[in-house]
């Protein structure tokens, strides 16, 4: 199994529904992929030197899963209230490395 990152954007027409989190939630842990998430507030973009960009304001939340691979990553969004409002999910892999 490999861990996978799936963010939520700001984006969706209708806004999502927020009663089908718990149900959705459910889903994850019934299969085994759930490994947690959060909604994403503001903050800020740092760097030790220059000038900064501006936060990625489009995201707005973070589920962390696993899964067999991208395209089983992909099945998981099946159900998630932003994905099917018709927002944007963005999956990343989170590869292993070797440091820790």
């Amino acid at each position: 199994m490999a861990d996978f990152i799936l963010f939520m954007h700001g984006d969706a027409p209708a806004g999502g529904d927020d009663s089908a989190w718990p149900a959705y939630f459910a889903k994850l842990r019934a299969g085994g992929h759930f490994e947690g998430g959060s909604a994403i507030g503001d903050g800020v973009c740092i760097r030790k030197g220059g000038a900064t960009p501006p936060i990625a304001a489009q995201l707005t939340g973070y589920l962390r899963v696993q899964a067999a691979s991208l395209d089983e990553a992909r099945r998981l969004v099946e159900g998630n209230p932003v994905y099917e409002a018709g927002g944007t999910i963005e999956i990343r892999e989170l590869p292993r490395s070797g440091g820790g």
